[in-house]
């Protein structure tokens, strides 16, 4: 087997490979060594994909060494593959990192002992802990794990770091997703005082820190929000000029001016990096004096911004451009819904105003889509929720005109200060450092399985031969659009490519087809924005990045990204556990599906209006005994010929919702 060669920079750099080969006396067998992370199945049994060798290094439970997912670890690996699943084998000799060392479960009493079962599925063994005392079974805890014995048959001992509430209970349930997922809903005493300071002298302050802005206070502006938002970290505001262009500004929360490099509240931030929003609240990146109060662009309030203003003509072509400072006043504060009443109303206020933002923005988004953006909508739920937390009504978001206009401008000011920077590094700093929003080409493979999916689907997506562009897939998903199959070939189409990360060097957007991005407008929300303020504001002043920024940036870069992909962990898990809750409620109840998974021991549905997607085990399909068609996406009876195919829609009742395991149990009609 060949070494991996070491690639230029890709959003596919692997991340587990070989390191060195050695010749070992392990049954007489030749063994090498293998670095990377591991993954763990529910029962234990370890996995090391190396990925620049399409190979899979399997690990039995009792040679795991106490390793657990996502650890670090070198693995001894037999070079005999094993007869029954074609693998190789190895064993963990070293464990180089700790993925994770805090857990949330729920407390338990064996033989006089607590102990936790944690939340988390991969993690194979229970948890004793040291400092149980007063503390109920049935309580939802934090864990930090402070002893790792490597034999599997020891138990794992922790402390109790934080308690998070009765299991069940809804704040409880909703504090262990969190905290899971390596968030706090608390902030310490010493960021908050600062945030306090910081409040308390804005008004002292307030004439000296508007001396060298731009004043638009007078131009008309407003927000355009979800109706339950708290923060508004951007603004769009409109005038009309007398050469009949439009001067249209995208007005962003100045939250460097208040939040500086090195404070605690900085510091903090980096950390948390993402706000994270679960069903019912917000677990904030910033204080909320700051986040609701002194950084968000209330109505009626004069606001320090960061804006990025342009003329446009009625073509949506840019004419100019201008970033910098300002002052800003929102006259009026639109949510999504009364946003879009008041453009669909001739005689309402600001009907004007918004006709014109919208037929702008239209005309932005179908050059977009033209030059090849893919359109990746899909269907999102939301919940009403009881005075206790539990959920009686579960529906699809509806996307609005407005949504998509404030959208378009967004997606604008973030794409003009990448261009920007980018161009203005190219002449003057080569070695200027910035934040982008990368997005990467998709995986060949991976490619040439979504087709063979769509094909199976009875759509075509021609892969053979052919270096795939956003315009082929932007194309294909709007040859499928308003199919039954539309949700799932998106779902599938996703999973199919990169994922869009921060970093210092670009490489583009592939999905929006952008040369040049960065996040720009929600530094309230996300820590990327932040700095991208900041080198923003340093570059127009002129200033010099110090010699080890590169490596510093890229570093908080790819802690951001990973930071994002817990938070997105964290929504998903209160929607699923939200979904599960619903569910208990409506045991019995029938309801219409579509199939959106198939696999060898039950079939996967998901209700059409609720999204709550539920298993129908094989065994429950009736008196027939069916296999797994792979290649096909379905299920055959060997007596009827029956056949169950991803994409079809089937009637379903309720069986079983279990929110331990946040699972559903389904049964055909």
């Amino acid at each position: 087997m060949k070494k991996p060669q070491n690639n230029k920079f890709s959003q596919k750099t692997a991340k587990n490979s070989y390191f060195k080969k050695e010749v070992r006396k392990e049954k007489t067998q030749k063994t090498w060594v293998a670095k990377g992370e591991i993954s763990m199945s529910m029962k234990g049994i370890g996995f090391l994909d190396l990925i620049d060798q399409n190979t899979t290094i399997e690990i039995d439970t009792d040679k795991v060494g106490g390793a657990f997912h996502k650890d670090t670890v070198e693995v001894e690996v037999f070079s005999q593959k094993d007869r029954r699943t074609g693998r190789y084998k190895g064993r963990v000799i070293k464990i180089t990192n700790r993925a994770k060392k805090e857990f949330v479960g729920a407390t338990f009493v064996d033989e006089g002992k607590t102990y936790i079962s944690a939340d988390d599925k991969k993690m194979y063994r229970r948890i004793a802990i040291q400092n149980a005392n007063n503390i109920k079974p049935d309580t939802k805890v934090l864990v930090k794990i402070t002893e790792w014995p490597k034999n599997t048959e020891q138990e794992l001992t922790g402390i109790v770091v934080r308690t998070l509430g009765t299991k069940g209970e809804h704040n409880a349930e909703m504090e262990s997703i969190i905290a899971e997922c390596g968030f706090d809903s608390s902030f310490p005493a010493e960021v908050e005082r600062e945030a306090e300071n910081i409040k308390k002298e804005e008004k002292n302050n307030w004439q000296k820190n508007i001396t060298d802005r731009r004043d638009i206070r007078k131009t008309w502006t407003c927000t355009i929000d979800p109706a339950d938002a708290k923060d508004f970290d951007d603004a769009i505001s409109l005038k009309e000029l007398p050469n009949g262009n439009y001067e249209i500004g995208v007005h962003i929360a100045d939250v460097s001016h208040y939040v500086k490099e090195g404070t605690a509240l900085d510091k903090e931030a980096k950390e948390r990096a993402f706000s994270v929003y679960l069903v019912d609240r917000t677990i904030p990146m910033l204080p909320e004096i700051l986040s609701n109060d002194l950084c968000s662009l209330n109505p009626k309030e004069d606001k320090l911004s960061y804006s990025a203003i342009f003329e446009i003509n009625k073509n949506a072509q840019i004419i100019s451009r201008w970033f910098g400072k300002t002052v800003m006043h929102s006259i009026k504060r639109f949510t999504y819904e009364n946003a879009q009443e008041t453009l669909d109303s001739k005689n309402a206020e600001y009907h004007k105003e918004l006709t014109i933002l919208n037929t702008l923005a239209k005309k932005m988004r179908d050059k977009k889509y033209k030059d090849g953006a893919i359109d990746f909508e899909k269907d999102e739920v939301k919940f009403e929720l009881d005075k206790s937390g539990v959920p009686i009504h579960v529906y699809k978001k509806t996307r609005l005109d407005t949504h998509k206009l404030v959208e378009e401008y967004m997606l604008l000011a973030n794409k003009e200060v990448a261009h920007f920077i980018s161009k203005a590094h190219a002449k003057s700093n080569p070695k200027g450092t910035f934040i982008y929003r990368i997005h990467g080409e998709p995986d060949e493979e991976k490619m040439r399985d979504l087709s063979i999916f769509l094909k199976a689907l009875g759509h075509t997506f021609e892969v053979k031969g052919k270096k795939i562009t956003s315009k082929d897939i932007a194309n294909m998903l709007q040859n499928i659009n308003g199919s039954p199959e539309e949700q799932l070939i998106k779902t599938a189409t996703i999973r199919s490519m990169a994922k869009a990360i921060y970093s210092t060097r670009n490489i583009g957007h592939f999905g929006l087809a952008f040369e040049y991005y960065t996040h720009f407008t929600s530094p309230i929300r996300r820590y990327p924005d932040l700095l991208v303020h900041r080198l923003l504001e340093n570059h127009l002043k002129g200033g010099k990045i110090e010699p080890d920024a590169f490596a510093k940036y890229e570093k908080i870069a790819v802690h951001a990204s990973d930071r994002e992909v817990k938070a997105a962990e964290a929504e998903r898990a209160s929607i699923k556990y939200k979904q599960v809750e619903y569910m208990q409620k409506h045991i019995g109840e029938t309801f219409i599906g579509t199939i959106s998974g198939v696999t060898e021991w039950g079939i996967y549905v998901e209700e059409d209006e609720t999204k709550c997607e539920g298993m129908i085990r094989l065994r429950d399909l009736g008196n027939d005994f069916y296999n797994l068609d792979e290649k096909n996406y379905r299920i055959i009876g060997e007596k009827t010929g029956k056949k169950f195919t991803l994409g079809d829609k089937v009637k379903f009742t309720v069986l079983n919702a279990d929110l331990d395991k946040k699972t559903l149990d389904y049964k055909l009609v």
